[in-house]
């Protein structure tokens, strides 16, 4: 009697990879979020990390739909580049190859005339 390992169903089928945002991402992005949350303008956010993006989403309240989009596509990368901040209406805003140049476009949201 020889004892053999189990084989799995499908060899060929490997589970679908995720795109996730890095660490040095994420505390870029979490520096801006708490600015952007001291000063009012910004309440929640939501992670999505799907098999060909992944999405940082900002909300001004809970229930409603995202005021922006933080995309990270790595199939861009080598054309329009891999950030992406796409506003309420779908438009994109700023696209780029540098993510701390991309989300430039959200911190001039944060500067206000003083009285």
């Amino acid at each position: 009697m020889n004892a053999q390992p189990p084989t799995a169903l499908h060899p060929s089928l490997k589970p679908p990879q995720q795109v996730a945002f890095h660490r040095t991402e994420l505390m870029l992005i979490l520096g801006l979020y708490g600015r952007m949350v001291a000063a009012g303008e910004w309440r929640d956010y939501g992670i999505s990390s799907l098999k060909e993006v992944a999405v940082f989403s900002v909300f001004r309240r809970t229930a409603e739909n995202p005021l922006y989009r933080i995309e990270k596509r790595p199939k861009l990368r080598n054309k329009q580049g891999l950030y992406a901040v796409i506003g309420m209406d779908g438009r994109v805003l700023k696209r780029g190859h540098d993510l701390k140049t991309v989300l430039r476009v959200l911190e001039r949201k944060l500067i206000r005339a003083v009285d």
